[in-house]
């Protein structure tokens, strides 16, 4: 296999697009999808020692690419429970009282084991969607992924509800199914 090098300067004419479109696909968002680009041609500069040459420059760079996905994914993941305090009153008679503050553990402070398992995880799911075919991740990601209601997938996708949930079921069993020989 021969050896593979890299020429920085030649990454954003020969591969911007392509991991553009790789990226849009995923987060549905121009904006995003280009800073994520950026963040990926940024790291490539960083690491470039570590390039042994066994891949593609290309191959490398998606390699970056999809770690970066995972991460904007995981950010705003762990941006949803961050600052959760509960408020109670507490009081033992009707003149006065006091409020407590509870803090709720916080659900997403992981351990370095788990951050490597969760990473591992993000990895196989990104690659058994890409398995599926295009209708079923796109529904799937829509569904699953992003949250969407049913009637904005409906409509945006033209398709009935019964059709969607027939997609999405078929979408898991099949997730589900890779996601048993690939990652447990």
């Amino acid at each position: 296999m021969p050896k593979h090098h890299l020429d920085p300067n030649t990454w954003v004419k020969s591969y911007s697009d392509y991991l553009f479109n790789y990226t849009i696909t995923r987060v549905n968002d121009r904006e995003t999808a280009q800073d994520l680009v950026s963040e990926t041609f940024l790291a490539g500069l960083k690491s470039m020692k570590n390039f042994k040459g066994q891949a593609s420059e290309r191959t490398w760079l998606i390699s970056i690419l999809k770690r970066k996905i995972i991460d904007y994914y995981r950010k705003i993941n762990s941006n949803k429970g961050k600052a959760e305090v509960r408020m109670t009153f507490s009081s033992d008679n009707e003149n006065d009282g006091d409020w407590l503050e509870e803090r709720v553990a916080d659900p997403f402070d992981k351990t370095a084991e788990d951050t490597l398992e969760n990473s591992e995880l993000g990895e196989a799911i990104l690659n058994c969607m890409e398995k599926l075919p295009q209708k079923q991740a796109e529904v799937f990601k829509m569904k699953t992924v992003l949250g969407y209601e049913t009637e904005v997938i409906c409509n945006e996708l033209n398709i009935t509800a019964s059709n969607l949930w027939v997609i999405i079921h078929r979408a898991r069993t099949a997730m589900a199914s890779c996601l048993d020989k690939n990652w447990f």
